[in-house]
């Protein structure tokens, strides 16, 4: 009876401790997406803006860069027309 009185007031033990840490890690998880917000759906301007820079980084040549920013922006109208 005293070794088990002993153990219960030494605390949680190696497995009390490792599942704390866990749930305070999936826990902290989840707040970072709450907080960043990269659970979220992704909106027609947000699209638009990555294509954007996605036609800037990619392409050097002028006619390039402006036949691919055409492209997002039709992208962009037909995304919105698939909202209304």
């Amino acid at each position: 009876m005293n070794a088990a009185r002993r153990r219960l007031q030494m605390g949680l033990g190696t497995l009390g401790t490792l599942i704390v840490v866990a749930l305070a890690a999936v826990a902290a998880y989840y707040i970072y997406l709450g907080v960043t917000g990269e659970d979220a759906a992704p909106t027609c301007k947000g699209e638009l803006e990555k294509c954007m820079q996605r036609c800037r980084k990619t392409t050097t040549d002028t006619a390039a860069a402006q036949a691919c920013q055409k492209e997002c922006q039709r992208e962009a109208y037909l995304c919105e027309g698939f909202k209304r």
